[in-house]
């Protein structure tokens, strides 16, 4: 009989405009984060979203030894690093309440809740209105 091994992770979600990423969280040897089963340098190409993904690891000093797997949907791409950043955090926080402190004085729990205003009926955009003529 096959002996069946179990690695304990820890999920959480993470929220951003219309970004939603679900995060699982591994302990590992080594930093490993795949996004939607792609490495996260060919996910986010850009230096700066890779940063804002590692912030809430670099703030808890776990920066080299995490497996991350991350399947995010929704959004741009900015906004998908930064709910990843989210979950991250928020994931942190269930693996050990103790790093609560330290991550929300980051500003790393805040989910940032700015969404795109709804379209008003009689208007262009959501406040723009049509040109006003008098006659």
């Amino acid at each position: 009989m096959a002996e069946k091994t179990t690695k304990k992770y820890f999920s959480a979600v993470g929220r951003r405009k219309t970004s939603v990423a679900r995060v699982r969280l591994g302990e590992n040897e080594t930093l490993s984060i795949t996004i939607n089963d792609k490495p996260m340098s060919e996910y986010f190409p850009v230096m700066e979203w890779r940063e804002k993904v590692l912030s809430p690891l670099k703030v808890v000093g776990k920066e080299n030894s995490s497996l991350i797997t991350v399947k995010v949907l929704g959004g741009g791409i900015s906004s998908q690093a930064d709910a990843v950043a989210h979950g991250i955090a928020r994931a942190l926080i269930i693996m050990d309440a103790e790093l609560r402190k330290v991550v929300k004085k980051a500003g790393l729990l805040k989910r940032d809740p700015r969404m795109k205003e709804r379209r008003k009926f009689g208007l262009k955009k959501a406040r723009k209105a049509p040109q006003w003529s008098k006659r």
